[in-house]
């Protein structure tokens, strides 16, 4: 069976927030081995140092994890290579997410205009070796159109996949069922608050189920039933924390 991995995302704000992040995460035990970092404009520091960051600060502990960075396929240049990718080999960095990533709020950033595919087909012909994850979002558009899309994003070159986060066990076997074989980080996060579940509902279209609860309890229960269904198919998944601890949102489920 393939081997089942489980990651925590960190969204780098900040090199001393990363850090306690890190920490809280190095807590929950062996059963986390990677971490994975969004780019987020919004912040200076950016996914790939972040990431060589949390190998160095990880291993130093003892506890090595793999870095996955978050690669804004907007903004990679395909006239010529992609800077960050050296600095990535150096810190043994071979895995990355390539998302489309959304417009920046000013006009100060450089823009590439790349799409999805034409990233992961530079990425895959100039790192041959990486892993190259691509995103799945369930809910932007119909099944069949986001399944041909995916096709053709393996197609380009991608390893396999991390989605937008599940609510609903029920809804991620239906779509583990229509990419069998394919490596994918099945997500995870945590809404606590009516406002946050608007936005979920408004801006990401997320389909919740009945009896879902914006509360840290629910998301705990869930947790433990997400997990248990990842480890009957040796999937593996990535939990989103949003205004929790991780530590208080996790700690029972990987403890099992």
């Amino acid at each position: 069976m393939p081997l089942m991995r489980v990651s925590i995302e960190l969204v780098p704000r900040d090199r001393a927030v990363l850090r306690r992040q890190l920490d809280d995460t190095l807590a929950l035990g062996a059963a986390v081995g990677a971490v994975n970092l969004p780019d987020l404009l919004r912040f200076d520091l950016r996914s790939w140092d972040a990431a060589c960051d949390v190998r160095r600060d990880s291993a130093s502990t003892g506890r090595p994890l793999a870095a996955i960075p978050h690669v804004r396929a907007m903004d990679v240049p395909l006239d010529r290579p992609w800077a960050p990718a050296e600095r990535l080999d150096a810190a043994g960095i071979d895995e990355v997410v390539v998302v489309q990533g959304d417009p920046p709020d000013d006009m100060r950033h450089d823009l590439s205009g790349a799409s999805s595919l034409q990233v992961i087909a530079k990425l895959r012909a100039q790192r041959p070796a990486w892993r190259i994850y691509a995103a799945l979002d369930p809910y932007r558009q119909s099944i069949a159109a986001e399944r041909d899309y995916a096709l053709r994003k393996l197609d380009a070159g991608a390893d396999g996949f991390f989605t937008q986060p599940f609510f609903d066990v029920r809804l991620m076997a239906a779509w583990r069922d229509l990419l069998p074989d394919v490596p994918v980080f099945w997500g995870s996060t945590s809404v606590t608050s009516e406002r946050s579940l608007r936005y979920w509902v408004s801006r990401n279209r997320a389909v919740f189920p009945s009896g879902f609860e914006p509360t840290l309890e629910w998301h705990r229960r869930f947790a433990v039933a997400f997990m248990e269904h990842a480890r009957s198919e040796a999937a593996s998944v990535y939990f989103m924390p949003i205004r929790v601890s991780i530590r208080d949102w996790l700690s029972e489920a990987l403890a099992r």
